[in-house]
């Protein structure tokens, strides 16, 4: 199989090991900043990957990353963040990441192509209908992430594939095909370096999407957070306050009142009786707050 431009040599690699550390620090800021500018044209793809995504989370499906090595670290390192950031309940959201755990401690590269693997893996995680699989890999041609959207596919769930290769074999199993066109690495074929960096965009760009278009944010503020530690209980407060008004003391008390809940509080605050009319307004308005605020009004 050809290589394709994740393997390919840099334009300016040729003596990058004679260079003083200034001068080769300088080509490595440059090549990440390319890398990013990459993600600018996949933004109509990755407007339809979250729509996907929403769309399976609010009819009750799950949201599965899948991925091997440094882009299933990317993919994980993004899963992770969803409950705390935006509510998103923990069983909503599976990591399959090639490997497991022991990819954790040593990100050793066999079990990229594993195949089998991969099945057991999509098995034991009962993918099927309803759920949306995004599956990663620089390549596009990771036999780990294609068994599992082949699996997938087959099974009627939907399917993301991010890939910096045009024309990845990934493409052909996926609902929503995400292009990230890196240029080539500074050091061949070391995808967590730009092609890394544009995957985290990407995935950082379609996550908060799918919170937006959940309802967890309002004017820039993450209002389904779960404040389970001081600095997201003190977030907490002052999102509450920045919204409705409040001072801090009584955002606080809100907050005790709503059970920690930043919507329902908020709402509290804007005239709902308690945190159960709160919570039954929510749901009556999509647990959008925007929607919930004017039906109050």
């Amino acid at each position: 199989m050809a290589a394709g431009r994740t393997e390919a040599r840099h334009e300016q690699a040729e003596g990058l090991d004679e260079r003083s550390p200034v001068e080769v620090l300088a080509v490595l800021s440059s090549a990440q900043q390319a890398a990013a500018a990459v993600v600018d044209a996949a933004i109509p793809d990755i407007a339809e990957a979250a729509k996907l995504a929403t769309d399976a989370l609010r009819s009750g499906g799950r949201l599965i990353y899948v991925g091997a090595g440094s882009s299933g670290l990317m993919a994980m390192a993004d899963a992770l963040e969803l409950p705390g950031t935006y509510g998103i309940a923990r069983d909503r959201i599976v990591i399959l990441l090639a490997g497991g755990a022991a990819s954790l401690e040593d990100l050793a590269g066999g079990y990229e192509d594993d195949e089998a693997l991969a099945v057991s893996d999509a098995e034991m995680a009962g993918i099927g209908k309803g759920d949306c699989v995004i599956c990663v890999t620089a390549s596009g041609s990771t036999p780990y992430a294609i068994a599992i959207a082949d699996y997938a596919r087959e099974r009627e769930a939907q399917v993301i594939a991010l890939a910096n290769n045009p024309g990845a074999p990934l493409f052909a199993y996926a609902d929503i095909s995400i292009l990230l066109q890196t240029p080539p690495e500074v050091i061949a074929g070391s995808t967590r370096m730009g092609a890394g960096t544009a995957q985290k965009i990407a995935f950082n760009m379609l996550s908060t999407l799918v919170g937006i278009q959940l309802g967890h944010v309002h004017d820039g503020y993450m209002v389904n957070l779960k404040a389970d530690n001081i600095k997201l209980r003190g977030r907490a407060s002052r999102i509450v306050a920045g919204i409705s008004g409040v001072d801090l003391d009584e955002a606080e008390r809100l907050l005790e009142q709503s059970d920690g809940s930043v919507k329902a509080a908020v709402l509290i605050a804007a005239g709902a009786a308690d945190a159960s009319a709160a919570k039954a307004t929510l749901d009556n308005s999509g647990q959008s707050l925007r929607r919930a605020l004017k039906s109050l009004r």
